[in-house]
């Protein structure tokens, strides 16, 4: 990426962590250009990350060897279309739209070699994950270039197969508002057993951060830890089984199954 020069069609939050991430890599900020119909959008990021920007997205992509696509789903057909005649042949374009296809996008755009990507919100803190999948007009610099740019912002990973981007989506794209809702109920529960509440609230948090740490750090999978830490007729032994008689595994299982159809869903609806 030393040489690579990118430009970012919106500048929302995603972009800017992306940005911010690169820049934190060693990018210079004349190889990054960001075009947004926000004023204010504008201003704030080139205030932060010393790069240019511009109102015009044709302006943005001129020069570019990479076009990362980052706005709404819905604005997608409309961006895409204009943005077609200002692209050169084989310029790469990266999409971190949810829900829109390869095959839309090159609908829209012509052939151009595309990589789709979903990621997720702690990108914004620089702890993201994201899913790529590559068209097979992608070359392996192309590939590269795509792996290092998601990378700054957290761990990226290749998918053989576009369809596998709506479990994507389900597992860690719609992932962090799942645990979000774990603290939420484990709070309540520590408040309804005679907690604080903001006492409740930093026992699950710290405990939450925690046992995210063990498992990432750990050699074993998290099954494994589970059952470490569950001592038997002891007190995780009784949550356990309490959440097992619940269904929760099942629960689990339907729910991901739901978030999945729904992407599958939405890919069909935006990619018209």
């Amino acid at each position: 990426m030393s040489k690579t020069r990118i430009a970012f069609i919106g500048a929302g939050n995603m972009a800017a962590s992306l940005i911010g991430g690169l820049r934190a890599k060693g990018l210079e900020a004349a190889q990054i250009r960001a075009s947004d119909p926000g004023a204010e959008t504008r201003a704030r990021v080139s205030a932060e990350h010393g790069i240019e920007v511009f109102a015009d997205n044709a302006d943005a992509v001129q020069g570019a060897d990479v076009v990362v696509l980052a706005v709404k789903p819905q604005a997608m057909k409309a961006v895409c279309e204009a943005l077609r005649p200002s692209l050169a042949p084989n310029q790469l374009v990266v999409s971190i739209a949810a829900g829109i296809t390869c095959a839309s996008m090159n609908n829209w755009l012509g052939a151009q070699p595309i990589v789709r990507c979903m990621p997720n919100t702690p990108a914004l803190l620089r702890q993201g994950v994201s899913g790529l999948f590559a068209t097979t007009q992608v070359t392996a610099e192309q590939r590269q270039q795509a792996q290092e740019l998601l990378s700054a912002v957290g761990i990226a990973l290749w998918l053989n197969e576009e369809q596998q981007l709506d479990a994507v989506t389900a597992v860690s794209g719609s992932g962090p508002a799942y645990f979000f809702l774990l603290i939420e109920a484990m709070t309540a529960a520590g408040e309804k057993l005679g907690l604080p509440r903001d006492i409740a609230a930093q026992l699950t948090l710290q405990t939450a951060l925690g046992a995210a740490h063990m498992a990432v750090a750990s050699d074993v999978d998290a099954a494994e830890l589970r059952r470490r830490v569950t001592s038997p007729a002891g007190t995780t032994e009784a949550a356990i089984k309490t959440f097992q008689a619940g269904g929760f595994e099942a629960l689990v299982e339907k729910a991901l199954g739901a978030a999945a159809h729904r992407s599958a869903e939405m890919a069909e609806q935006l990619g018209r």
